[in-house]
């Protein structure tokens, strides 16, 4: 099936696939308009997934950070999920997201679900105030007057939303989208899928994007992986392990995590206000993009492989969920197009 989604709503009702009850559920509590929120569902007999589509007026996420294709609003293996909306409501007032007395409240920028992806912006330093700048997987957005630098958490304007082509198969689901900005001299066909390896745990993220404005691209991109486990809290029943030992920028709180070599551990279960919030740079960039994550109690994790080298990572965590954040960079002259991937394999332990 091949579709083409916009602000309008035009045959709506054809891309509608319900998620089931708790997709449901976690939708109404994101204070989303549930019955609009356009879906695909994704099955090899194996991994059950439910991606939300990209939508200007209906979409699950509408803001500038992250790309707006491959949000996935569920993926079950096994009877164990790994994905869901982390926030009991999306506000546009907050910044990022704030601890609220309900609950987890995010903002436009920060409310998504999944594996998914935020490229850095290509021409904002070299706009003027009011010209336009892009953002792969958003489109073309305006440069406000008062924005000396760029600030992910803002919601910028986005000029003349662009629709995705998207092409929906049983075990797969490819997004495409063209932009082409003569303000800022940047342009580029991307495209994303999604797609579940036959009669395997495993899913498959495959980018390619070609060049087509008249400056070349050097853009970093990163997967937030916002992930948690049978929805349990962060805490000592979680463990993330790379390849090689890992050395942050600046060390966790030591009452919260702690760095054991390759090995990321837990404190605590968090709480309240917990936060590990840290980073660490690869230079040269790493390049065994290869990482683990696990849950002792429920006795279930996801391995994470990448075919690019780790420039940076960053490690967010609160109660909820926990975003497993490895950054790689792209380049590509205008006309050359470039690819790359991302693995995953779900499982059980023993």
């Amino acid at each position: 099936m091949e579709v083409r989604l916009s602000h309008r709503r035009t045959k709506r009702c054809r891309l509608l696939r319900q998620a089931g009850l708790m997709a449901l559920m976690v939708s109404a509590a994101a204070g989303i308009a549930v019955a609009q929120v356009p879906r695909a569902q994704l099955d090899n007999g194996v991994l059950h997934v439910v991606v939300d589509l990209p939508d200007a007026t209906d979409g699950f996420y509408r803001g500038t950070r992250f790309d707006w294709s491959g949000t996935i609003e569920s993926l079950t293996f096994g009877g164990h999920s790994y994905y869901g909306p982390w926030f009991t409501k999306m506000d546009p007032a907050v910044n990022d997201y704030i601890f609220s007395p309900t609950g987890i409240v995010a903002g436009k920028a920060s409310a998504d679900s999944g594996p998914v992806e935020e490229f850095s912006p290509l021409g904002f330093n070299e706009a003027k105030p009011g010209a336009t700048f892009v953002k792969i997987g958003v489109g073309v957005l305006r440069k406000p007057d008062d924005s000396p630098r760029y600030d992910s958490m803002h919601d910028y304007s986005i000029i003349n939303p662009v629709a995705w082509k998207i092409r929906v198969k049983k075990t797969s689901i490819e997004f495409t989208q063209k932009i082409v900005d003569s303000g800022s001299g940047y342009g580029y066909l991307y495209s994303k899928t999604l797609r579940l390896v036959p009669g395997q745990p495993r899913m498959v993220i495959e980018h390619t994007l070609k060049n087509l404005g008249r400056l070349p691209i050097t853009t970093d991109v990163y997967d937030h992986n916002f992930t948690a486990l049978d929805h349990q809290p962060i805490g000592p029943d979680y463990s993330i392990t790379f390849p090689v030992p890992i050395k942050f920028d600046s060390p966790p709180q030591p009452e919260l995590g702690a760095v054991e070599g390759a090995r990321i551990v837990y404190r605590k279960v968090f709480a309240d206000h917990d936060v590990i919030d840290v980073q660490s740079t690869f230079n040269p960039p790493q390049p065994d993009y290869d990482i683990r994550v696990e849950n002792s109690r429920v006795k279930a994790g996801v391995r994470i492989n990448g075919d690019h080298p780790i420039s940076q990572f960053e490690l967010w965590s609160i109660r909820p969920v926990m975003g497993i954040e490895p950054w790689i960079r792209l380049t590509a002259a205008p006309g050359e197009s470039i690819h790359w991937k991302y693995n995953y394999l779900y499982y059980t332990l023993p």
